[in-house]
This record gives C-alpha cells, structure tokens and sequence, in this order.
C-alpha cells in the first residue's frame, strides 16, 4: 500500500479534515527554510510552550537548535490547520508510558482530537497524523561502523539477513529496518525500552507483517529511508 506525502513549505498549508479511522496524512519538510507554512523560525520561541523552548535551547549548534525549531513550527502549522486552532494555541501533553505508566510516553494533543508522530534526521522532517495511534521515522543512511554496532542488536533473522548482503548494500538496508522498528516504537509509545529486537520487520523490499500494526515503507529522497506504523 503506497502512501501519498505532502510537502509543507514556505506557504500556509492546506490540510483538511482530521483523518478518520486507519486513513493517515505525511507530510515532510525541508528543516533548512527559514520560513515554514507562513510563519518565520527565528521567530518561533513564542509559538512554542515551555518545553519546547527549553529543549531547543539545550541544542549546542545552531544549525541543530533551527531544524528542531523547523520542525515544530511545521507540527503546530499541521495540527493547527486540523484543529482550527492557531499554532501557538495547540496545547501538546505527553501519554503514560505503557511500560511503566510515567508521564513520557507518545507526545500528543491534549484532549486526543487527532493523534501525530514526528521525526527528524539532518535536514529532513516527517510528520503523521490519523485518528488512531500513528508512528513515523525518517533516517538518513547509516555509516558502515553504525551497522556493526547495531547488528548483534536486532532479531536474530534481521541479524542474519543483513549479514548475507555485501558490505555495501548493508547501510541502506539498515536504513529501511530502522526506519520501519522506531515507526512501530514511536506508534506504541514504548521507545526503545524492550530493545531492537522485537518486532521483526524485516530488511528486504517490503516490511514483514505486525500483528495489529500496519507497517509501510514511504517515499523519501535519496540516502534516506521511511515508514509509517498505524494501529489497525
């Protein structure tokens, strides 16, 4: 099943209806604009609540601290078009944690109206949004040393899997398991608390099944890898 992805860019976006039942809206984003669906990110502090601001301001470089800030002026943009509301007025709350019920499980929306999933890496964000739990990642293609650090890591099948293909195809295949396993996390809200190597999904063309998930692989440009988990 392919899955459309909206680009957000400088403009004010046009979202729509909160997706119902199992559909889902992606959007991406280039983390580099310095304007972001109409509103400037040097002047995206005010739009942002305390903790945002709080965790923007911990990123040393500033190339890091303008990408985190892209990216959430473009989630509060999005979630704003569906909730009617402005940006700045979208309250975000985190759910328990369904390991041990602390308050830093799944980001969301308070009041649960539409459910969202975020992720970024370099200059590149992916958003989500559905009217079930949703997860997507993003991930740019890994160095061979990241493979060889994570290999002993991952199901013994997915293990076995990347150990069979040539040196270099095994960064881009790491990609696309990775991208598919923090998807499923980021739906669950568990992180990575139970380790890499459940569930199994798999390195090759397609994402293997996940009892009550469906796991999809999406468009992204290249050295780049993503996927989108939805609860069915």
């Amino acid at each position: 099943m392919s899955t459309y992805v909206n680009r957000l860019g400088e403009d004010p976006p046009r979202t729509g209806d909160v997706p119902t039942g199992t559909a889902v809206a992606v959007w991406s984003l280039d983390t580099t604009l310095d304007v972001v669906g109409g509103h400037r990110v040097d002047q995206a502090r005010a739009m942002l609540d305390a903790s945002e601001r709080a965790r923007a301001e911990r990123l040393v470089r500033a190339e890091d601290r303008h990408r985190y800030l892209a990216s959430h002026v473009g989630l509060r943009v999005l979630l704003g078009g569906y909730l009617g509301l402005a940006p700045r007025d979208v309250t975000l709350v985190r759910e328990d944690c369904p390991c041990c019920d602390g308050p830093h499980g799944r980001p969301a929306v308070a009041g649960g109206a539409v459910q969202f999933s975020l992720s970024h890496s370099d200059a590149l964000a992916y958003l989500a949004f559905a009217g079930v739990p949703v997860g997507i990642d993003v991930e740019a293609t890994p160095s061979a040393e990241a493979v060889a650090d994570v290999l002993t890591s991952l199901h013994p099948a997915e293990t076995a899997e990347l150990c069979a293909l040539p040196a270099a195809q095994q960064p881009e295949a790491l990609a696309r398991l990775w991208s598919r396993k923090e998807a499923y996390f980021k739906g669950t809200g568990t992180g990575l608390a139970a380790g890499l190597a459940d569930p199994y999904v798999g390195t090759g063309p397609d994402p293997a099944p996940v009892p009550g998930w469906r796991v999809t692989d999406l468009p992204a440009p290249p050295s780049y890898a993503a996927a989108l988990a939805v609860r069915t």
